[in-house]
């Protein structure tokens, strides 16, 4: 599998972002290696929390959550999706698939990191693909905060929003990655934090995955990845671990999907669907510190 890799020198002065890289190692499922980023910071010894990014952003994402949860005194653990951040981009679209993308994060995370009473926070692909891993490794994890998030099983329509984005996606003739979450927030990002989006990305050649991620989506009861989503939701129902949605109120395409969530998960039993003001679907960006305390909140109210 060919794979391209972003230069040192495009991550560099980013606003915000001053954290310390790590590297691991997984295999690309084609008999080689790529090499995946991930933050950690805080206390090696604190409760786990995971922080994972969807189509087209990456870790940047989470640069006004880290801090709050730190503080906390909790480790933080943020991944680069394989495709996204400074990880390796396989180059062409055909070597990124939804079971690829579950299998590359679950070596990451237990394989490598050996991860266990992890907090998961899951936002858009996300989710899509973080709460597979816990329905199919439930004892890994102590709870869960989902936002703007579900798990498709191509059983209902998607909605007008989301086919008009697919379409977006796979065809503009240039993937306009930073501009893209900038019309997805409810504040104006400056120039350089659109920058710091397009950092992972010298050119089209790296984008197979973030123009890819959308199309992997099941939007038909056929797809390949809709068997094991059922599966999911299965097991999702069975999970009894304290689970919370924190959806933003301005997200178009997935805002209402909150509700629909929380009723298929066992552990989201009493506990409230939080609507987040002016929170739109890259809530991170509008609303980082008040996620950060709501994780906190969430937490401590059910270690």
């Amino acid at each position: 599998m060919k794979a391209l890799r972003t230069p040192d020198d495009r991550f560099e002065n980013l606003p915000g972002y001053d954290f310390e890289p790590h590297y691991e190692t997984v295999a690309d499922g084609d008999g080689g290696e790529l090499r995946v980023h991930y933050l950690d910071e805080g206390p090696t010894d604190g409760d786990v929390v995971l922080l994972t990014h969807g189509e087209p952003s990456w870790s940047y994402l989470y640069r006004h959550m880290i801090p709050p949860l730190v503080a906390a005194g909790h480790r933080v653990i943020a991944p680069d999706l394989v495709g996204f951040g400074k990880s390796d981009k396989p180059a062409e679209r055909t070597d990124y698939t939804y079971a690829r993308h579950v299998e590359w994060a679950r070596e990451l995370v237990f394989d490598k990191l050996d991860l266990s009473g992890i907090t998961l926070f899951c936002q858009d692909w996300g989710g899509l693909i973080g709460l597979r891993l816990v329905a199919e490794h439930p004892d890994r994890f102590d709870r869960v905060v989902a936002s703007n998030t579900f798990i498709p099983t191509g059983d209902s329509h998607p909605g007008d929003g989301f086919n008009m984005w697919l379409d977006f996606s796979q065809n503009v003739e240039e993937f306009p990655t930073g501009a893209i979450i900038n019309g997805a927030t409810t504040t104006d990002l400056g120039d350089d934090v659109i920058a710091a989006y397009d950092a992972p990305f010298p050119d089209e050649s790296y984008k197979s995955g973030a123009r890819v991620f959308s199309a992997l989506v099941p939007v038909t009861p056929d797809n390949p990845a809709s068997a094991a989503n059922r599966e999911a939701h299965v097991a999702l129902g069975e999970f009894d671990k304290p689970f919370l949605c924190a959806f933003g109120d301005s997200d178009p395409v997935l805002g209402s999907q909150g509700p629909a969530l929380a009723a298929l998960v066992a552990g989201s039993a009493g506990q409230p669907v939080i609507s987040v003001e002016n929170g739109g679907h890259f809530i991170q960006e509008d609303c980082g510190p008040a996620l950060a305390q709501i994780v906190n909140d969430f937490i401590a109210s059910t270690s």
